[in-house]
């Protein structure tokens, strides 16, 4: 046996507690940082070459690897800012020069310039739907941006799209009289409701809808300029009709069998197409089943709501939503291999594998929850217990040393 040997042994020993010992440090201190991945390290043998009748000691080998794959548990919070992942994937972040990262740590704030940031100073990053429904870049971080609320005046938006799915009641009586086509005072009609829509500036326009049954299975629709009324009535409107338009269904069925749809030009704005296809005419009463028109008017984002799937909408204060941006999840192959940067960041490296996108929910990455933060998965329990073991093990390795120097200056005194 080298005496040599054995102290090199001992300090090895000594080397692999010592970095236990730090990564138990590190994981005690940041045992209350948002979405913190633990460290450990494994310990694989170091054999020299022997002999068949002397043995050389070797020592460790220590390989740190940090537990990025387990899940910290979600905290809700109050702020609908705070994000979690609950399942796989992480959050794409920037930093300043907007390199792009990875990290759990999803405690974000809006900063002076409307870009959401989180503790460490990086940016959520995300698509845009300033040119359309966003699609995934599926292998690369560099196709995001970084989420910006804009909190000054948001331009007015006209109505161009809506829904307009109404049941007309199939034993409502046919009308004989003059219809509201005609703009009459004597005009008759079935049913009527009013619809909100907005012209060119977000101003708004009151539309008048008169349904009349004119014979069996057949209805005309007809649209008026709400500030166009008669004062104390309706007709005579000041105009004749903005649309008017003709609706059949199946006396059979109770469905649509003719037009869908039709198209309404608003007063001061765009043409506004209302789809009909889910209306029905069944024998019960007058049942408006969902009508809803796009466009707002001028308003200020009151705050930011993020959906499960990823969408960051805009809330104004008349408490209309539009869709700003869309956040993705990131993995790779082998998250517990990814690279630890400062800012509980993380890159991917040849032992990770290479990053894949997605939106969350897709494949085998997570949901996003909103109102919630991963806590660290750190187990202080656990980290105090192996703080002891290792100081142990330390101690005891260090006492082969001295051993092995003791027998050293024995032998070194032998020729005295």
């Amino acid at each position: 046996m080298s005496l040599y040997g054995m102290m090199r042994t001992g300090v090895s020993g000594m080397q692999g507690q010592a970095s236990k010992l730090s990564t138990v440090a590190d994981n005690i201190a940041n045992s209350a940082t948002t979405g913190y991945k633990k460290l450990g390290v494994e310990f694989s043998t170091l054999v020299v070459n022997n002999l068949p009748n002397s043995h050389n000691s070797g020592g460790i080998v220590t390989n740190v690897r940090q537990h990025v794959s387990q899940q910290g548990v979600l905290q809700f919070t109050s702020s609908a800012l705070d994000l979690a992942v609950d399942g796989g994937g992480f959050f794409v972040v920037k930093d300043q020069n907007g390199s792009s990262f990875m990290t759990r740590a999803g405690a974000f704030v809006p900063d002076a310039e409307g870009r959401l940031v989180n503790s460490a100073g990086y940016f959520l990053a995300g698509y845009s739907y300033e040119n359309g429904e966003p699609a995934v870049t599926a292998n690369s971080l560099e196709g995001t941006e970084i989420v910006r609320l804009d909190n000054t005046a948001m331009d007015a938006t006209p109505s161009q799209f809506g829904t307009f799915q109404v049941n007309f009641p199939s034993g409502a009586p046919v009308v004989t009289g003059t219809l509201p086509s005609a703009n009459a005072a004597t005009s008759e009609f079935s049913q009527k409701t009013s619809i909100l829509a907005y012209g060119n500036l977000g101003d708004s326009q009151l539309l008048d809808v008169y349904m009349t049954k004119t014979a069996a299975n057949t209805w005309e629709i007809a649209v008026f300029d709400q500030s166009q009324a008669a004062a104390g009535t309706n007709f005579p409107y000041g105009a004749g009709p903005l649309a008017t338009q003709t609706v059949t269904f199946d006396g059979t069925t109770g469905q649509l069998s003719g037009a869908t749809s039709f198209t309404v030009p608003v007063p001061n704005g765009q043409p506004l197409e209302f789809d009909m296809t889910n209306s029905t005419q069944l024998a019960t009463d007058f049942t408006v089943a969902e009508v809803s028109v796009d466009g707002n008017a001028p308003a200020t984002v009151k705050q930011l709501n993020i959906g499960a799937d990823g969408t960051v909408y805009a809330q104004f204060e008349n408490e209309t939503l539009r869709a700003l941006f869309r956040v993705p999840l990131a993995n790779v192959v082998s998250p517990d291999r990814l690279t630890s940067l400062s800012g509980n960041v993380f890159v991917a490296n040849q032992e990770s594998g290479d990053v894949r996108l997605g939106f969350p929910g897709e494949d085998e990455l997570g949901t996003l929850v909103s109102g919630a933060l991963e806590s660290s998965n750190v187990d202080i329990a656990e980290e105090l217990t192996e703080m002891i073991q290792a100081q142990r093990n330390y101690t005891a390795n260090s006492k082969v040393f001295q051993t092995g120097s003791e027998l050293m200056d024995v032998l070194l005194t032998l020729k005295r």
